[in-house]
This record gives structure tokens, C-alpha cells and sequence, in this order.
């Protein structure tokens, strides 16, 4: 870190404390949220207090914008994951694309809140990882990373189904 400024990291190992630091971030949020994940982990993702803090976020209007890159969101379409049925509550909001071919074998999941938080899991479908509630020097450095992915990646078509 170039400014001197000490960056508190908190490391988690357990689904609990993703969870916690997930929902956590997500209420921080004032104008975006960047999800780069496998699955949509519905363990993390689809609960109540972090669904609640996206809501929030959603209700800002067109202040609040949600990104989800997914390498695969059919198993959470089927399981009727309430993340999706957020997104069609509020479509202005959220803007889901599929990670595009060459980034599929990236196993990393994130999360980006704003240009302050974020969260990292070398291992997107694991709960071990290491987050930040303010470090905008890496949060900027992962959206640019995500910003990257997103201008390579499509609408995902298992997602676009369920507007039809």
C-alpha cells in the first residue's frame, strides 16, 4: 500500500463467516455490487440478510446497480434462488451475464462493493477467503477485473429464460 494507510483484512474459514461478511459488505453499498461467482452460491447468496442489503441497494433506483458474472446460474434457476427472483423484481438494477469461455476455468470467486469493500475466495463453491470493509485501492484493482470479464461476457441465456 502506497499511502501508508493500514488495511484491516478480516480471513474467514467457515460458511458462518461468509455469510456474515457478505451481508455485511452488501449493506455498505451505495451505488454498486460486483458478484464474480460459479455457482451463486446459495449458501452465501441467497440469504435473508444479504438479500436484504441488495434489496436496499436496488431501492436506491438508478443509483443502485448490481453485476453478477456466473459461470453457471441453472442449478441456482432450479433451486429457485432468491437472488434471481430479486433481479426480476428490479431489472433496471441487475445485469447478470455469464463469465465468457476463456474465464471459465478461473476458480476465484469475488465480491466488490462500491470502490471500498471486497471479498476474495480462491475457491468461488468454498467459504475459506479473506475480505476488507475499506481498501479502495484493491476493490478498484478487482473491478477493473471484473469490468474486463463483463465487456467480454453475453446476457446469461439460462437467466434470460425467465423473462420470457
Amino acid at each position: 500500500m502506497t499511502s501508508g494507510r493500514s488495511v484491516s483484512l478480516h480471513h474467514f474459514s467457515t460458511l458462518a463467516e461468509n455469510r456474515r461478511l457478505a451481508a455485511e459488505l452488501a449493506a455498505l453499498a451505495r451505488r454498486r455490487l460486483e458478484i464474480f461467482s460459479h455457482e451463486l452460491e446459495g449458501g452465501v447468496y441467497d440469504q435473508r440478510p444479504f438479500l436484504e442489503a441488495v434489496k436496499a441497494l436496488a431501492l436506491r433506483g438508478h443509483h443502485g446497480e448490481i453485476r453478477i458474472l456466473v459461470r453457471d446460474a441453472s442449478r441456482a434457476v432450479r433451486e429457485g434462488h432468491r437472488l434471481i427472483d430479486l433481479a426480476q423484481h428490479f431489472p433496471s438494477n441487475f445485469h447478470v451475464r455469464r463469465i465468457p469461455g476463456e474465464f471459465e476455468e478461473q476458480v476465484e470467486g469475488f465480491l466488490v462493493v462500491d470502490d471500498t469493500g471486497w471479498l476474495r475466495k480462491p475457491l468461488s463453491d468454498h467459504f475459506e477467503g479473506v475480505a476488507s470493509l475499506d481498501d479502495p485501492p484493491e476493490a478498484r484493482a478487482l473491478r477493473a477485473r471484473f469490468d474486463e470479464i463483463w465487456e467480454q461476457s453475453e446476457p446469461d441465456p439460462e437467466f434470460r429464460r425467465l423473462h420470457i
